[in-house]
């Protein structure tokens, strides 16, 4: 009995296969069809849709879904990512734009209490009886 390492009937399975020219082909399963992000469109529309951002996402989802069904996937994609990068700069500019102003109104409101602390020495100061005579 032949003990040497490798014997030929227990080698590993190549990418060539038994044939010249053939190739070892791995099934990954059915591709994902592209996303079209409908309802983060519809939800940015009803609500974020601040300059209309909503509203062109909601558009680009539509015509993803409508190139998905066709079976256009190549231009589905192209459509879905466009509507996510919409979605993502609606929900940004309206999430953005209200923690700005309570940034703004904080800080104002710390300058304004530093002013009227500032001021309250003015008000308190005592003038001569002799000056009200």
């Amino acid at each position: 009995m032949d003990t040497s390492y490798p014997r030929g009937e227990h080698l590993p399975m190549t990418s060539r296969g038994s044939e010249p020219g053939s190739a070892t082909v791995i099934p990954m399963g059915a591709p994902r069809p592209p996303r079209d992000h409908l309802v983060w469109s519809v939800f940015n529309t009803l609500y974020l849709n601040l300059c209309c951002l909503g509203f062109l996402a909601l558009a680009y989802s539509i015509k993803a879904r409508d190139q998905k069904v066709a079976g256009d996937l190549e231009a589905a994609q192209r459509f879905g990512s466009k509507a996510k990068c919409y979605n993502i700069l609606a929900t940004v500019w309206t999430l953005l734009l209200p923690l700005l102003l309570v940034a703004l109104v904080v800080t104002g409101a710390l300058h304004l209490s530093r002013l009227a602390q500032g001021s309250m020495s003015y008000f308190s100061v005592k003038f001569n009886e002799a000056d009200y005579d």
